[in-house]
């Protein structure tokens, strides 16, 4: 039976994460090579994440706030814009820019080490190419995603607030009171669910990336067809993960 390629790949990249799921459950982890993927996920992604986070909590305030304040409903503007956030433009938006920056980083740098035969040698070296490489990519994004996730949520609101007293006079107060005690207001099972999302958001983004690195074939063109076909089989994935989420969570 015939199989597309994006099916064969996907496959792989679930077999190579279910492996390097049980070293990490074995304790396989090389707590230096965990530090160096910690830094590369999360320091150098967070300018873009506050950058994102600012413009997301300012246009999605201004799309409600506008709203509300012509009903006379300012009371709620807050509330709104932390659960909209919280379960659901947090951790997707976070996501995508995981994908952007961090799996495309992944899928590059594992299908270069591929192509130039870098994992024979590692092998060769009687040294096991997924503990080495895939599980400190794959844990540093399932301990990254929600912390850039909470990062998002947080500029998120404040500019929010900020924008909401500069455009509508919503005074500061009323808008954190809101988001506290108001009618939609953000409860501790809106948070958790936020953390079990990116959780579950970064490790399919380190998985799909590091299995399509590892499974490049080829030359080094075929880097840059990996790295492409990594974004666009993660976001896909990402997407459809977000609506089971969400029924399981929210439903």
């Amino acid at each position: 039976m015939y199989y597309p390629k994006f099916f064969k790949r996907l496959l792989s990249s679930i077999i190579i994460g279910g492996q390097a799921i049980n070293y990490i459950f074995r304790g396989k982890i090389s707590k230096n090579d965990l530090f160096d993927q910690l830094m590369e996920s999360g320091p150098g992604s967070f300018l873009i994440v506050l950058i994102t986070g600012i413009a997301a909590g300012t246009v999605f305030n201004i799309q409600i706030a506008s709203q509300l304040t012509d009903l006379d409903q300012s009371g709620l503007i807050g509330g709104l814009l932390a659960v909209g956030m919280a379960r659901e433009m947090a951790p997707l938006l976070t996501a995508t820019l995981m994908t952007g920056k961090v799996a495309t980083a992944y899928a590059a740098q594992l299908g270069t080490m591929k192509v130039t035969e870098q994992i024979d040698a590692i092998t060769m070296l009687k040294t096991e190419p997924i503990e080495y490489l895939v599980v400190p990519r794959v844990l540093s994004l399932i301990i990254m995603s929600p912390i850039q996730c909470c990062l998002f949520l947080i500029v998120g609101l404040g500019s929010g607030q900020i924008f909401s007293y500069a455009l509508y006079g919503v005074i500061p107060d009323k808008f954190w009171e809101s988001i506290r005690i108001g009618p939609v207001c953000l409860v501790f099972s809106d948070l958790t669910s936020m953390v079990i999302k990116s959780s579950v958001f970064g490790l399919i983004i380190a998985i799909i990336a590091c299995g399509y690195g590892l499974t490049t074939k080829g030359g080094p063109k075929e880097v840059g067809t990996s790295t492409t076909g990594a974004v666009v089989m993660t976001l896909v994935t990402v997407s459809l993960m977000d609506v089971l989420l969400t029924q399981i969570l929210f439903g």
